[in-house]
């Protein structure tokens, strides 16, 4: 059997997480784990693991020299669209120098570089979006995000593959941050009420469909731009109103409002979403509907679900 050796980067947080339980499936894929915690957050999957900083290139170097990948899957990112606005420099140093730094290497080593990317390259005005659509960000985030695309098409056609997804929910192991699903999860249940905006769009997306979505990606060995998400186009006010529908939360708890309500540091665009065409015939990616994902994720949490 002819091996892919892939090496994860970011493997601790949600997706990342996602990921290696899904391709620890696969008795083709020798995977390498990496993340900045001395030790693995996730649990009960065959791979190896060790510490990796993608600022720090001299261990990159040496990680590709003792693992020889011949896949990178980097999930390692801030995506905390206020704090990258207020803290560039670190930013940029992970988001788009550091993936600067992969893509070398990458090529070097002859290995395809699969980066992630986010529906924040895209200025919100004339979503939802096709992979050829023109980028044009609103915030830091979104332009470091798209510096890391370029730093991927530097390395030649058949060598890269860009994944764009949109609001990505779930659940996993010690997870260092929440995600916008868990957060309305817990206020709902606690009784908090929450401020919730109206006016921005999203295909809102499950993180185990993405890591399916990716793990087809590097079985075909398909290069380009693919926007995984899920299909259904939504304001962020309505998928809180359809968490609580399913879970049976109390909906009176959400206040509808609009994005100028929060004094954020960054804009957001207002509707962005993608058009999943070329990932579904290309790939055969088939997200769950938004309410059949969220009754996976509370079988998960452990939470009552409803049948509708």
């Amino acid at each position: 059997m002819l091996y892919n050796r892939i090496l994860i980067t970011g493997a601790n947080g949600l997706l990342g997480q996602a990921l290696v339980s899904r391709m620890s499936r696969f008795p083709e894929y020798d995977i390498l784990a990496t993340a900045r915690d001395d030790e693995p957050r996730f649990l009960d999957s065959s791979c190896g693991y060790t510490y990796l900083d993608i600022t720090e290139h001299d261990n990159v170097k040496a990680t590709f020299q003792d693992f020889a990948p011949n896949v990178v899957i980097n999930c390692a990112a801030m995506t905390q669209v206020d704090r990258c606005e207020e803290e560039r420099s670190a930013c940029w140093a992970v988001n788009a120098q550091a993936v600067k730094h992969l893509a070398k290497c990458c090529s070097d080593h002859g290995a395809r570089l699969i980066q992630l990317s986010t529906d924040f390259v895209f200025n919100g005005q004339n979503g939802p979006y096709r992979e050829d659509d023109r980028p044009d960000p609103v915030n830091y985030y979104g332009r470091t995000k798209l510096a890391a695309e370029n730093a991927a098409r530097s390395m030649g056609f058949s060598k890269w593959a860009i994944v764009r997804t949109v609001l990505v929910y779930g659940t996993g192991h010690r997870l260092s941050r929440s995600n916008f699903a868990l957060w309305v999860i817990e206020k709902l249940q606690n009784e908090e009420p929450i401020h919730v905006v109206t006016d921005q769009i999203r295909t809102p997306t499950y993180a185990n469909d993405l890591a399916v979505g990716i793990e087809r990606l590097v079985h075909h060995e398909k290069t380009g731009i693919f926007h995984l998400s899920g299909r259904e186009l939504l304001s962020v006010y309505e998928f809180a109103e359809t968490i609580a529908d399913v879970y049976g939360l109390d909906d009176s708890l959400i206040h509808p409002v609009e994005s100028d309500f929060f004094e954020d540091a960054a804009p957001r665009p207002p509707e962005t979403g993608f058009i999943i065409l070329k990932a579904e015939t290309e790939l055969g990616y088939s997200p769950r509907s938004l309410r059949k994902a969220l009754r996976h994720l509370g079988t998960r949490l452990d939470l009552p679900v409803g049948s509708s």
